[in-house]
């Protein structure tokens, strides 16, 4: 695997000392075994690359967002043209199968798609004033330098998110890749270079990646320079970064954990309601923050769903996800999967009936962890099935009011994704209303994971609060100033004040 991914990266683009003599070991989940030795940065290299940025945007500003559009338009090509090994490299690295990986860089083509027309409308208000002969107008500008920090399990769909829409709001990027997925960030970088290249005039250092741990994306997190961050990761690192950005004023957009929640109503259409489950549960993993964790189950159609998911829980194809019969890839390494061990005991002690779990391959592949995604059929909302675990667990729990299903829903932590499966319009408007579910993402009759870059991406609660892409996502990259213009030659005061002076 090592002497493939080295082909993929020569073909990208990525010089091969980068990917050679680093310290950071760089192992597959497929195999275990190490396939790159990646260079890390330190604090000067992280210090000199954060001020070339800030040199960059201090142009990029500059340029009209049209133009800067074109620039993104270019990296959208280069993202087309390498589609096929930029995706192998994110199954190698991230072991995602091949449609997932497919579709990961897909989304990045998209949002560049949709940042490229956004360039054209950066648009602010005209604003009705008191004041006689005078206009009162919006205006939008660039903010600064944008930090990035992303997690393994989308390695480059989430830059894109950010990256894209810096770009064409005139800001220069700085991203920290997950330690666990560099390679495939580096990748990335060459094809941001390549775009670079043919744009002709893009300042050094408008997007950059540091590889690196901890103490890089502390460096991102304390300097000033860093006008935006935009980190994805747990909710527990979450909490560590939101105080260190508020005590500088600097602005956030943190994308944290999710325990998603799918309502199954009596009304249900049960074969559309099990593929949905099973995709939103089961792909990935279980590696997704939109991952389906709990289901809450009417108790008409509770024991013809749950014998309808042990089959397909019995039958999923779990292996290597570059062969293209597998549908589950094994999970990113071991404390992952001892973290799913953890759960699965505790379930049981809480008296969960566990289906499935048990891990797999073990013989073929010692140093990786593939697991049969487990299913387990729950007397109630416990501690275990409250709290996150980053694998293909889902909980399984009745109700008999939609307004029981609803508290359960919002009864936890976290408030990212969530769904309802009904054939009722009555119930699908209940759940979306105010005092419905509380999570930043609402669906029916579909899972919830599978998000579109045309929404905004994002949750409530422990979740962080942050949105990505969607309709006006682009603000969080700008700043706003308030523009008040006197064409009258006169000096009416707003509110009616009277000022006179003798002058």
């Amino acid at each position: 695997m090592a002497a493939e991914t080295a082909a993929l990266l020569h073909k990208l683009g990525v010089e091969s000392h980068r990917v050679t003599r680093g310290s950071l070991a760089t192992r597959s989940p497929i195999t275990g075994e190490i396939i790159a030795r990646v260079e890390s940065a330190d604090s000067n290299i992280a210090q000199q690359t954060i001020a070339r940025a800030e040199d960059a945007f201090h142009i990029w500003r500059n340029v009209p967002a049209p133009r800067r559009g074109e620039f993104v338009r270019l990296l959208g090509e280069e993202l087309r043209a390498a589609k096929a090994e930029l995706a192998r490299l994110v199954t190698i690295e991230a072991g995602k199968i091949t449609t997932e990986g497919l579709g990961e860089i897909q989304e990045m083509i998209d949002i560049c798609d949709f940042a490229v027309g956004l360039s054209r409308q950066l648009h602010g208000l005209t604003i009705a004033t008191e004041r006689r002969g005078h206009r009162m107008m919006e205006t939008w500008h660039p903010l600064g330098v944008a930090g990035v920090i992303t997690s393994f399990n989308f390695p480059v769909a989430v830059w894109a998110w950010n990256v894209a829409l810096a770009l064409v709001c005139g800001n220069s990027l700085v991203w920290k890749p997950s330690e666990k997925t560099p390679l495939v960030a580096l990748a990335t970088q060459a094809l941001v270079e390549r775009a670079a290249a043919r744009f002709g005039d893009a300042p050094d250092g408008l997007s950059t990646v540091l590889v690196g741990g901890r103490d890089i994306g502390e460096a991102l997190v304390e300097d000033a320079r860093i006008r935006l961050l935009s980190a994805t990761g747990s909710t527990a690192m979450g909490r560590a970064v939101a105080p260190r950005l508020a005590r500088r004023f600097a602005r956030s957009i943190l994308e944290l954990g999710g325990n998603n929640a799918a309502i199954v109503c009596a009304s249900a259409p049960l074969d559309l309601a099990v593929r949905a489950i099973a995709f939103a549960a089961m792909g990935t993993a279980g590696q997704r923050c939109t991952t389906l964790r709990r289901l809450i189950v009417h108790e008409d159609a509770y024991d013809e769903l749950l014998n309808r998911l042990r089959r397909a829980y019995a039958s999923v194809p779990v292996g290597d996800p570059r062969d293209g019969a597998s549908l589950i890839g094994p999970l990113i390494d071991a404390s992952a999967y001892s973290a799913m061990r953890a759960a699965l005991d505790e379930a049981r002690d809480a008296g969960g009936v566990v289906f499935g779990g048990e891990r797999v391959l073990a013989d073929e592949y010692p140093e990786a962890y593939y697991v049969r995604p487990a299913l387990i059929d729950m007397p109630a909302q416990t501690e275990v099935v409250r709290r996150e675990t980053f694998a293909p667990i889902l909980y399984v729990m009745k109700f008999r009011s939609l307004d029981e299903a609803i508290a359960l829903n919002n009864e936890v932590a976290h408030g990212l994704a969530s769904s309802i499966f009904t054939a009722r319009l009555d119930e699908a408007e209940r759940f979306m209303a105010a005092d419905g579910s509380d999570c930043g993402i609402a669906n029916v009759n579909i899972g919830p994971s599978g998000a579109e870059i045309g929404g905004a991406f994002g949750g409530e609660k422990d979740t962080g609060g942050g949105r990505e892409a969607g309709s006006d996502c682009w603000k969080a990259y700008m700043r706003r100033a308030t523009n008040t213009i006197n064409y009258s030659g006169e000096l009416p005061l707003a509110q009616g004040v009277k000022f006179d002076l003798d002058a």
